[in-house]
């Protein structure tokens, strides 16, 4: 079937407003990559702070270490996994990645895992490859929102907390070069290592803190600002890995109308010039019968 001017340029329109719509989302994800980005950055800082508190707790409670090694060697069964993924499409394989990573990674751990999905293109990830979570909960729509979301995973932390079990997180993490990765962590229990590497950390004063108030208390409430901070590090992460891999697909869509666009700028061009010489031709055809001569 002969393509005419008139069906390429509804084409070249349709391209033209599909682009306008990409270049928006683009935009939007750019933006959206900036504050969860600031956000991760800023964490960091106060990560550090909580870290140092919790190596202080670490040097005089022996008895909390005591405990929490014996924690190790308990939970060793029916371990809770939170997976971070999106609500929306339009990011690649994101979702693709780290449900494959998260299952993997459940696949080497005893026991039957419990788990609790964040996003629903995720959780309808993990129920295509056999696994039905427990629950599913919404991605959040900005930062803003990102602390709601983690007091409602908090209360998983604290079911697993009192099982016995391990809790382990799953989300993207974002890359030097503007790319993204699967990443996991043991939330719970405190590794053994860890507790140790903290409590040797150096201290960035001349002094030595102590702590006032009781050993217990404070290491209990700093433990709670740990599991905290690390939630809504692993969530801010994950929607800032989102924003990117959206990004790099608007991108790929943008660069792909672009190409789309000048093949059929090209092709109407030739379309219109051919149907001029037609109609050259006709009237020269014309004049000629009329002039035999």
């Amino acid at each position: 079937m002969s393509v005419t001017a008139a069906t390429l340029s509804r084409k070249i329109a349709g391209a033209g407003d599909l682009q306008s719509v990409v270049r928006t989302m683009k935009a939007v994800a750019a933006a959206n990559l900036g504050q969860y980005v600031q956000s991760v950055r800023a964490l960091a800082d106060y990560c550090e702070t909580v870290e140092l508190g919790l190596g202080v707790c670490f040097r005089q409670a022996l008895e909390p270490a005591i405990s929490n090694a014996e924690n190790d060697a308990r939970s060793r069964s029916s371990p809770t996994a939170i997976v971070f993924g999106s609500d929306q499409g339009l990011v690649g394989r994101f979702n693709d990645e780290i449900a494959d990573f998260a299952l993997a990674m459940l696949a080497t751990l005893p026991g039957e895992p419990r788990v609790w999905a964040i996003g629903e293109r995720v959780h309808a990830r993990l129920v295509d490859a056999g696994l039905t979570p427990m629950g599913m909960l919404p991605v959040p729509a900005s930062i803003h929102a990102v602390a709601a979301l983690v007091g409602k995973i908090l209360v998983q932390c604290v079911s697993a907390q009192e099982q016995g079990a391990e809790l382990h997180l799953f989300h993207q993490e974002p890359g030097v070069s503007g790319g993204c990765g699967p990443t996991s962590l043991r939330l719970l229990p405190l590794d053994t290592e860890w507790r140790i590497e903290m409590a040797r950390r150096r201290w960035p004063g001349s002094c030595l803190p102590d702590v006032v108030g009781g050993v217990s208390a404070t290491l209990r409430a700093l433990l709670r600002e740990y599991l905290f901070v690390s939630l809504f590090r692993a969530c801010a992460e994950s929607l800032a890995s989102e924003n990117a891999s959206r990004l790099a697909a608007m991108r790929r869509a943008d660069r792909n109308i672009d190409e789309l666009l000048e093949t059929l700028n090209t092709t109407f061009h030739i379309v219109r010039q051919n149907g001029i010489d037609e109609e050259l031709f006709d009237v020269i055809s014309g004049f000629e019968a009329l002039n035999p001569s």
